[in-house]
């Protein structure tokens, strides 16, 4: 069974920045797409960034130039540096795997992180 488990959310003032990991657990051998999503307060869940593996980082227009998306393929994790955040920015930040190679267990289509708390205030 593959698990994604989220670390480094919190309470962060306007302008500030916080660094979100993800990493993936499991007998895994290959992660084609990693990423992130957020789903504020009444709305729907959207796209943050997504990295192929072996590519470059894609982003909503809104976090372009202040996010930043890495992965560390040999450990199955995906970081997201968050700088210069805004009240806007307030979500729950989700972690995202497509199309996960396990060496036991098949493949997934798709996995879902449980979620890490992303609060911009002063």
């Amino acid at each position: 069974q593959v698990q994604l488990v989220e670390s480094g959310g919190g309470l962060v003032q306007p302008g500030g920045s916080l660094r979100l990991s993800c990493a993936a657990s499991g007998s895994i051998f290959r992660i084609y797409v990693m990423g992130w999503y957020r789903q504020a307060p009444g709305k729907q869940r959207e796209l943050v960034a997504t990295m192929p593996s072996g590519g470059s980082g894609n982003y909503v227009d809104s976090v372009k130039g202040r996010f930043t998306i890495s992965r560390d393929s040999a450990k199955n994790t995906v970081y997201l540096q968050m700088n210069t955040l805004k009240p806007e920015d307030t979500a729950v930040y989700y972690c995202n795997a497509l199309n996960v190679i396990t060496l036991s267990s098949g493949t997934y289509p798709e996995v879902w992180g449980q979620g890490t708390l992303v609060t911009v205030s002063s």
